[in-house]
């Protein structure tokens, strides 16, 4: 059986990183290792990861696109579910976030925002479907 278990994401600053995902969103750390290059977060049954460029470019031989808060997000996103939407959307943004899409109800009854983080990484905010 294959399992769904960890999304990572490169970074310049790993460390910085996860401070921001625990002051933005409340993660508890799970772990960052001696170096520096790589950390988790407990985020319930699939693991939010982040890793350092340096690693990145030591396992991926042919490159890969670094992300840019310049530069348009790319076309993927992490959802996080909340029960206050409002709240944790502000909270994020005095953690660092950065505004992408305000908060709106969707036809089906759903309030769904957009964030970017500190690498610039979209975050959407959601009310439980």
């Amino acid at each position: 059986m294959i399992k769904f278990a960890y999304t990572i994401l490169y970074v310049e600053n790993v460390t910085a990183t996860i401070e921001f995902y625990e002051k933005a969103f409340g993660f508890q750390r799970k772990f960052v290792t001696p170096e520096n290059d790589y950390g988790e977060l407990i985020t319930g049954e699939t693991t939010l990861s982040f890793a350092s460029i340096a690693l990145g470019e030591s396992n991926f031989t042919n490159g890969f696109e670094r992300i840019s808060p310049n530069n348009k997000p790319f076309g993927v996103e992490i959802a996080f579910t909340s029960d206050n939407c409002e709240a944790d959307y502000e909270n994020a943004l005095a953690a660092g976030a950065i505004a992408f899409e305000p908060l709106k109800e969707k036809p089906w009854g759903q309030k769904v925002g957009y964030l970017r983080d500190i690498n610039g990484f979209l975050i959407e905010i959601c009310s439980p479907m």
